[in-house]
């Protein structure tokens, strides 16, 4: 039985270069390009059975501020990749906060570089 609530998701994006070297800087990740039925994807590296998913660009894929937000995995100092994020094209919209009184870790918000509205969080 899989534990994990969510098992795929995807990032839409205008500008796919431009998107993908804002997540590579932001995440230290790398990308599988791929394409499908016209659309532009980049799969996000992952680890056999981790959840995961991928940038896409089409028609049916708008970037939204007020959407669904992801939550990215900000590693054991989520400032790293919080100024990462800032310093690659990303705005903020709530700073680095503790999650009741950080006993729970800490979480940011911020818009990526194509204006959706994405989340980190890590536990110090």
């Amino acid at each position: 039985m899989n534990i994990n609530v969510a098992s795929w998701f995807d990032i839409p994006v205008t500008d796919m270069q431009r998107a993908k070297n804002f997540y590579q800087t932001l995440l230290a990740t790398t990308f599988k390009d791929d394409e499908m039925n016209g659309l532009q994807m980049a799969i996000f590296a992952s680890e056999e059975g981790a959840v995961s998913g991928m940038l896409v660009q089409g028609e049916c894929y708008q970037p939204s501020s007020t959407g669904t937000v992801v939550y990215f995995n900000g590693g054991e100092d989520l400032n790293l990749p919080l100024d990462r994020g800032l310093q690659n094209g990303g705005s903020p919209i709530l700073p680095k906060t503790p999650i009741h009184d950080g006993e729970c870790g800490y979480f940011a918000l911020l818009s990526d570089s194509e204006g959706n509205r994405i989340g980190l969080y890590s536990p110090s």
